[in-house]
């Protein structure tokens, strides 16, 4: 955590684009953790501002309406009422939501650039760039395709490689063609803005070395461009589509402003700052928003994919510094990808599982928790269906919700449904109360550390806690053998319910507020945007036992409804009938060999000791394999596959008569074999045996 203090948290979510809806790798990477956080916030009374938007000038969008015949306006008009409606339902709790389309964002974007510009910021260059001779236009970098410079992927866009995450330019690819036309392109001179990071990289590189309790994943990527070097980024584009250069920077630079827009990188972040102003006029106080970006006592926290990293950590930061007067990020927890039923996730396949479809079946809460427990935090995560349904039936329904209804209902039918009293208390009573106290701290720690996961499983833990001490109490024996303990019993549990209808607030808000309603729970402030202040009670009341005896309960219902085969199956069904387009599950067979090509290779298990990168490799782990007899050092190109701590003590297969070579300076003695599946993700070759077993 950040050492400094701070009087004000100002948190954002990365942009989506209006190109297409949302869907659940949305919500897992940059928008359910965000909510979760800023509602735990809001519960502590801290002043907190959650401000996001749709990004609606990417290339993207201008590809689809090129498609489809229709203009960039017709795509994000049908799409950003869909994605905002889609967002309410879900329980997103943002201060605002806005448009980059909307004329503050333009005028604030153009007021950005030509503060840069007006400080010499900027390099101006001209230079050849692809350009469509069938269109007529120069070509942005999604409107280049071809091989992957990197890996040789042949469906690589000009900005990126989907397969190995290369950061690209179209001139970089090779065997470009014009996703418009498909002409290959020439390459034209034309003149565009540069940033020159090289400029801020010293400062940048302090500015990274103040955040050591950054993600690994977040200072890793860093620590990768840093290393390479920082170089000039362009920041203007020849499009049609987008923020257009101020009048007054290209008339300075001798530039033709006409179809000369600002690179959606670069206005789509300051995005966040014309959504803070939309924001604060709609308040009625248009200069609050200087409080939240221009004031070194807010902390600014960016919550992003892996795949902009980059944009948050370097580039926007050098953006902010070049302009000068602005706070720049104090923590960007980024997550990994969510992947859907053992598949890379893909909306072109229709591999998905959209928002909007998803509620149409469903409460919102009960995919808030699922994706909350599976969380991508450290690595890639898989959400599939059926553990959809074990974990609402066995978690919410069978422990969270059962708990709640067995309280309930003994207190309606023993006692009149009302909270009992208190008499002497027991050891198991006490140690119940004393865990209670303690829990919500447990889980605001995991909250405020980013630890998503950790503290939703907390969370349930107890409710846990409550079915336990509820069985091991036996009320139903007590309330006819021992009356005052079955009193103590029920009055317990209604104080458990009622830190649950608290805690579970960041990501069950809809069930939090049902179960509140259950309990007649009033005062509890709330977790959404400008919480009424005269509420008292607040987060760390959770364990404080704030029912009254006597207090008078409301009408208990069921809290969460168990999901049915059919169910899922129906979801299956959608999920399969959307994806026209998925590889074939077959992987080619390489061409046939003899059993004596086979028989030569000496194959053993063995035990992975350690595990560590290799020094200026992205790819290497240098590992110490143990085969029993010896320890063999292996290099293994699986550095972007595999993090060092989850495979010390693995069992593998290695080739163990292979040749020693050289590699980084380092000598490899053998090979680890790898399991790849058609989307390209490894896997350990395993076998359950002592060290050094043949595998024949």
């Amino acid at each position: 955590m950040s050492k400094k203090e701070f009087s004000r948290t100002l948190v954002t979510s990365a942009l989506p684009y209006t190109n297409g809806p949302i869907h659940i790798g949305h919500l897992a990477g940059a928008y359910l953790p965000a909510d979760m956080y800023v509602r735990y916030l809001r519960l502590n009374q801290q002043d907190v501002v959650y401000v996001c938007g749709s990004d609606e000038f990417g290339v993207a969008i201008v590809m689809q309406a090129m498609e489809q015949k229709i203009r960039p306006q017709d795509v994000i008009d049908r799409y950003h009422p869909m994605i905002k409606q889609s967002f309410e339902a879900f329980g997103m709790s943002f201060d605002h939501y806005g448009r980059t389309s909307n004329k503050l964002h333009t005028q604030t974007s153009q007021a950005f650039f030509q503060c840069l510009a007006d400080k010499n910021e900027f390099v101006l260059r001209r230079e050849e760039q692809l350009f469509d001779p069938v269109a007529k236009v120069f070509l942005a970098d999604r409107f280049v395709s071809g091989t992957c410079p990197k890996c040789s992927y042949e469906h690589a866009f000009g900005d990126q490689c989907e397969k190995c995450g290369a950061t690209l330019s179209p001139t970089e690819i090779v065997n470009p063609r014009s996703t418009l036309t498909d002409a290959v392109p020439e390459l034209r001179a034309t003149t565009h803005w540069y940033l020159p990071l090289g400029k801020w990289q010293s400062r940048l590189e302090e500015y990274v070395a103040n955040h050591p309790e950054w993600k690994p994943n977040v200072l890793g990527q860093i620590g990768s461009w840093l290393s390479d070097g920082l170089r000039d980024r362009a920041i203007t584009r020849d499009v049609q589509w987008g923020v257009t250069v101020p009048e007054e920077a290209a008339k300075a630079a001798g530039v033709d402003v006409k179809g000369k827009v600002i690179y959606v990188w670069f206005d789509a972040p300051i995005g966040y700052i014309s959504s803070t102003r939309e924001w604060a006029i709609k308040k009625g106080e248009p200069n609050l928003w200087k409080l939240y970006w221009q004031n070194d006592t807010t902390r600014l926290i960016h919550f992003i994919g892996k795949d902009n990293i980059v944009f948050h950590t370097l580039m926007f930061p050098a953006m902010l510094m070049a302009h000068e007067g602005y706070i720049i990020p104090d923590q960007v927890p980024a997550n990994e990808f969510l992947n859907i039923e053992g598949s890379k996730l893909s909306t072109s396949r229709g591999w998905a599982v959209w928002l909007h479809e998803y509620l149409e079946d469903f409460p919102p809460d009960l995919l808030r928790y699922v994706l909350a427990t599976i969380l991508p935090e450290s690595k890639d995560s898989d959400f599939n269906w059926h553990e959809f349904q074990t974990r609402v039936n066995s978690e919410l329904a069978d422990i969270l919700g059962n708990f709640v209804n067995r309280s309930l209902t003994f207190a309606e039918r023993e006692f009149d449904n009302t909270v009992p009293s208190l008499s002497e208390l027991s050891e198991s009573d006490q140690h119940t109360l004393q865990e209670l106290k303690t829990l919500p701290q447990k889980i605001g720690e995991a909250y405020t550390q980013f630890r998503f996961r950790e503290a939703v499983r907390l969370t349930m833990n107890l409710a846990r806690l409550g079915n336990k001490y509820f069985n091991d109490q036996v009320p139903w024996v007590t309330r006819k053998s021992n009356r005052s303990q079955c009193a103590n019993t029920i009055h317990i549990s209604l104080q458990i319910c009622a830190a649950l209808s608290i805690v579970m607030d960041p990501v069950l808000p809809f069930s939090a507020h049902k179960l509140r309603e259950m309990l007649r729970l009033d005062g509890v402030i709330s977790s959404m945007p400008e919480p009424d202040s005269s509420h008292s009670l607040v987060w760390n009341d959770a364990g404080a036992c704030p029912l009254t005896a006597g207090h008078k309960l409301g009408e208990k219902s069921i809290l969460f409804q168990k999901i049915t085969d059919d169910q899922i199956q129906k979801q299956m069904g959608k999920l399969k009938a959307t994806n026209s387009k998925l590889p074939s599950s077959s992987i080619e067979i390489k061409p046939e060999i003899q059993y004596d090509d086979f028989a030569k290779m000496d194959l053993r298990t063995g035990i992975i000791r350690t595990a560590e990168p290799v020094p200026k490799s992205k790819k290497l782990l240098k590992l110490q394999v143990d085969i029993g007899d010896e320890t063999r050092q292996i290099l293994a190109g699986v550095a972007e596959h595999f993090q060092t701590e989850d495979i010390i003590g693995q069992s593998v297969v290695i080739v163990a008569n292979l040749a020693p070579r050289k590699m980084m300076g380092l000598e490899s003695q053998g090979m680890v074999l790898m399991a790849e599946d058609k989307e390209g993700r490894l896997s350990l070759v395993s076998a359950d045996t002592a060290p050094g077993s043949i595998v024949s």
